[in-house]
Parts: structure tokens; sequence; C-alpha cells
């Protein structure tokens, strides 16, 4: 039987603050009713000013490891998917693997945003396949509320802070990661992107003036792409596998837009009640979103053993990412 990996843990954390659309109209020239219409968003987690991605992410995996009942000490690996890490170095990994006392485990972070979590699932999947990784611990976690810019309404209105976190182990049979799908085009990097910090602009007063170190998006752009782009990857990854929609238990999407998420559903048929919404509690937690939302559905029973979940996102890079589990 082929050897594949499987996720037997799940866990996540948001931030105690909730930060709901009315107390972002008294920042700004915005309403409750505003974003609600163009986001489907109500509320968002924050971060506390002493909370740090690793402490999200130790809070997540704690949970993870409790759920695969299984001990730091076995972990022989550490992804951690963000664009908003601790540092620009050690790894948040690396502060993840001391803050845990996992001290067997390899530690790094990968980067694509929005797509983060499942391109992270993907690597992880491969070291599982080849026998590099046996116990494997996969984090997605941003604290997106510091790299907001408060007097955008285009951006501040969209995200908030969270962590999510899978353990995978391997396993033989039908069960598992069937397969993931990694794509990009850096041609429309610039439609989501934060500028300023890194060697193309280090840090100076002028990138602090010019508010270069806050995350800038062409939302319009960035919807266009996203819908046209999401509708072909999910039935692509359907038909890579032999497996209709309507075989689909779950479909669990990252959460940036309910207009995006029910067009997603809309293609290919599927009831709401088929499909995972979360955004309007913690709006678009990026790299969190979708082990966020798993970790929702596992908990509520709604993922059932052999049931397929299809797992898609959409982030900059611009990058987007499928996977399709058997659960």
């Amino acid at each position: 039987m082929p050897l594949r990996s499987k996720i037997s843990g799940t866990g996540s954390y948001v931030p105690k603050k909730v930060l709901d659309n009315f107390d972002i109209a008294k920042k700004i020239n915005t309403s409750d009713d505003w974003i609600i219409e163009r986001t489907g968003i109500k509320e968002r987690r924050i971060a506390s000013d002493s909370e740090a991605a690793s402490d999200l992410c130790y809070e997540a995996s704690k949970r993870a490891l409790k759920a695969a009942e299984i001990k730091p000490r076995d972990i022989d690996l550490i992804i951690v998917a963000t664009i908003s890490g601790d540092m620009p170095m050690p790894s948040t990994a690396s502060m993840l693997q001391k803050k845990l006392g996992a001290n067997k485990a390899g530690a790094f972070d990968l980067n694509a945003a929005c797509s983060g979590f499942l391109y992270g699932l993907s690597v992880a999947d491969k070291f599982i396949k080849t026998g590099a990784s046996k116990k494997l611990l996969l984090v997605g976690v941003e604290v997106n509320s510091k790299f907001l810019d408060w007097k955008d309404r285009s951006t501040c209105v969209l995200f908030g802070d969270g962590a999510g976190a899978v353990i995978l182990e391997p396993t033989r049979g039908k069960r598992g990661i069937l397969s993931t799908h990694l794509y990009s085009n850096g041609n429309m990097w610039d439609y989501i992107n934060i500028p300023g910090g890194g060697s193309k602009h280090p840090p100076s007063s002028k990138t602090v003036k010019d508010r270069m170190h806050y995350i800038k998006m062409k939302g319009n752009e960035t919807f266009k792409v996203a819908v046209r782009t999401l509708e072909k990857l999910v039935i692509d990854t359907l038909k890579a596998n032999a497996v209709k929609p309507s075989q689909l238990a779950m479909l669990i999407p990252h959460q940036a837009n309910l207009r995006i998420i029910t067009a997603t559903a809309k293609r290919l048929k599927l009831p709401m009640s088929k499909v995972a919404v979360n955004l309007e509690k913690y709006g678009n937690t990026s790299s969190a979103s979708i082990p966020i939302a798993l970790d929702e559905v596992v908990q509520q029973g709604r993922i059932k053993k052999n049931d397929y979940v299809l797992l898609e996102a959409f982030g900059s890079g611009l990058t987007w990412a499928s996977a399709l589990i058997k659960w």
C-alpha cells in the first residue's frame, strides 16, 4: 500500500482581544454595513503588544500535540508558515522549538503569504512520504495587526491575528493527503505586498515616513484574479484525483472574502453547509486561516473517516494552492 501522510491532530489559537467593525469605524471613515457588504467580516482578533507570532504558535501547537497524543520530544521537524514572524532571524520555527522543548526537531519558516499553510503542507507531505520525517508539526500563524496601516480603510478592515497547527504522521492505505498543487505568478507581486523592511528597501527613517512597513493591497484587481483562479484550481484538483464535486464532504477555503468563498462553492455546486466559513469572527488571518478553520470543523465533528476534504488558498506572490485529503 502507498505511503501517505495523514493529519493526526489539529489545534488553533486566537488572541483574546476582539476588534469589531464598530471599533474600526471609530478610527476611520467606514461602517459596519460597508465592511460586511464587501467582505463578510464582522470582527477580528488582535494580538496584545506583548504577543508575538511564536506565542500564538505555541498555544495552537500544544492543542495539536494533545489531539495527536504525542509529546514535543517526539517531533522531528517543525515548519512555520508566516509573513509576520517574531523577527527576520532566527526563524519563528526555531523560537517555537525552544518554547515547546522539541529538542530533536529541525525547524524552518516558509513564506507564501495566504497560501503559506498549503505550501507548508505540500513540503511536509514530501518529508513524510520520503521517510525523512515521522512526526512533523506544521503551523500557520500571523500577527497581521502589527503590519496594518490603521489609516488605510482598504486593508485595515480585512486582517486579524491567529494560529493553526497540525501534526502529520505516515500512514499506509487509501487515506491521507492525496495530492497538493502549488502555483504562483510573480508578475502580480505588487497586488499584495509589504514594500519596506527587506533588502530592497531596508528600514530607514524614509521607509517609516513613507509608511512602507504596512500591508499594501490592490483590492479590486486581487479579487478578480482570485475568483477566476480559484474556480479553475478546485476543479483541476478534483479531476487530478478522479473525485467529483458531489463527493466532497467539506471545502475549507482561505478566509479572505465571503464573495470569493460563495463563488467557489457555487462553481462546485456545493451547499454552504459543506463549506467552512469563519471569517465573520476572525477576518483574514493569512497563513493561519485554513488550519484554524480545519481545527474548528474537526472539533465540531463535521469531518468523518474517509471523507474527502478540499483545501484551497490564494495570496500574495501572487500564489495559490490546494490539497485534497481523504480523512
